[in-house]
């Protein structure tokens, strides 16, 4: 993306005012396996005494690129960072994979309208209804 792209989007990743931002009004405190950077405000700014926090996403913004554990400490839901709060990873845990919806990887049953539109006739059960009966 070129530099005029940086300073006029925000769709496709952090301006460079929410950089500089960020560089400087916060703490970087972690990086997830998809590279998003993750800051905690360096004063608390909120009544309640919590201190702000954010993500700088490496592509796209979508929150759906939070992993939950990250999503956890955006929320307050605990103050130490993911790698030092949670258990180690076990053998049957699947690596993280982002919300496919809208893209091309998106899931499409039999019926849907991006392969051909047919669905399997009803089968078992079921009675249409007629107003007659």
């Amino acid at each position: 993306m070129g530099i005029l792209g940086k300073i006029f989007t925000w769709w496709d990743g952090a301006t460079i005012g929410t950089s500089l931002w960020s560089a400087r009004n916060g703490e970087h405190v972690g990086t997830d396996a998809q590279g998003n950077k993750y800051y905690r405000a360096k004063k608390a700014t909120t009544p309640e005494g919590y201190d702000k926090r954010w993500v700088i996403y490496a592509g796209a913004n979508d929150a759906s690129n939070v992993p939950s554990e990250w999503h956890g400490w955006l929320h307050h839901s605990y103050d130490e960072v993911p790698e030092s709060h949670l258990p180690p990873p076990r053998i049957w845990e699947v690596d993280y994979t982002p919300n496919a919806t809208g893209t091309v990887a998106a899931y499409r049953p039999q019926g849907a309208l991006e392969r051909g539109g047919r669905r399997a006739a009803a089968t078992g059960d079921y009675e249409a209804w007629s107003p007659d009966a």
